[in-house]
């Protein structure tokens, strides 16, 4: 296929195909425990998560965290992320999808902001590694915006156009990061955000992931 033929998907990873809310919610309030914080609400957590992250935590403490509140509270996060999200499944309906997507003639990949060394075997366990161009995770430090992320990882996807390209996550920085990309995007109300927030960026909001290809077919059309 041409360039100017084949529609792409860029899947998120945590929240969209990977259901892993409650090791998040977990994980975040064994974070906040660090500074002695009352524990979240999933529901408060999706009213009031946003990118970057330390700008989550300052509308929670009323200030930004210090570069060392914040390490601190980034590495409790990722250990007891790491330790409970084995018992996560893919969000439902998810290997049919990718299936269907990939058997109709187009192609996805999958841009995360979770690290990249943890993304790669993970996404391999599941067995749908073979659907994607490309699986990239976050390689710097965490904790900050997926745009420039973004640009690069559709500028080493050759064949494939931005302007045929939709970003399905469940963050409104996904919107951000198609937008800055010169891509569109569908956002999913399953994951970090709630419906409200997401449906102030301006893009489709779905609330299943069938929704959001369907929604991508019609975009990329």
């Amino acid at each position: 296929m041409g360039m100017r033929e084949a529609p792409h998907i860029v899947w998120d990873w945590n929240g969209t195909l990977f259901h892993d809310n409650d090791a998040v919610i977990g994980a975040t309030n064994a974070a906040f425990a660090e500074l002695g914080l009352e524990p979240i609400t999933l529901e408060r957590y999706r009213a009031l998560y946003c990118v970057p992250v330390p700008k989550f935590y300052e509308r929670l403490l009323g200030r930004l965290p210090t570069q060392a509140e914040w390490e601190r509270m980034d590495g409790v996060f990722h250990r007891y992320y790491t330790e409970h999200r084995v018992r996560c499944r893919l969000t439902d309906g998810v290997v049919e999808l990718l299936a269907g997507w990939r058997s109709a003639g187009h192609s996805q990949s999958i841009l995360s902001m979770y690290g990249h060394e943890e993304l790669v075997p993970l996404v391999r366990t599941f067995g749908i590694e073979e659907h994607f161009l490309r699986v990239d995770g976050r390689t710097g430090p965490s904790g900050g915006s997926k745009a420039e992320h973004m640009v690069r990882h559709l500028s080493l996807l050759t064949a494939v156009d931005p302007a045929r390209t939709v970003v399905i996550g469940d963050a409104a920085d996904d919107a951000v990061a198609a937008r800055h990309a010169g891509a569109q995007a569908v956002l999913y109300a399953g994951g970090s955000h709630s419906r409200a927030s997401l449906e102030a960026v301006g893009v489709p909001v779905v609330d299943t992931l069938a929704e959001a290809v369907e929604e991508a077919r019609r975009i990329a059309a």
